[in-house]
């Protein structure tokens, strides 16, 4: 389980992020791919966090 904790954690504080950013900001228009729904940013922003914090984690582990 510690194994997938940072993963994890990256996901939720993505997802998170990317639901708050289409709530904040969005898109007037409605034409944006990315930002025009809440589940689209929201998915978008999970896989960021998953692929920022898995590179954080490698970064780490090298040290």
């Amino acid at each position: 389980m510690k194994k997938f904790l940072i993963p994890i954690l990256g996901v939720i504080l993505g997802a998170t992020s990317g639901y708050l950013y289409w709530q904040q900001i969005g898109c007037s228009s409605g034409t944006c791919m990315i930002t025009s729904k809440p589940l689209n940013s929201t998915i978008y922003g999970a896989v960021m966090g998953y692929l920022v914090f898995g590179l954080i984690e490698d970064l780490i582990k090298k040290r």
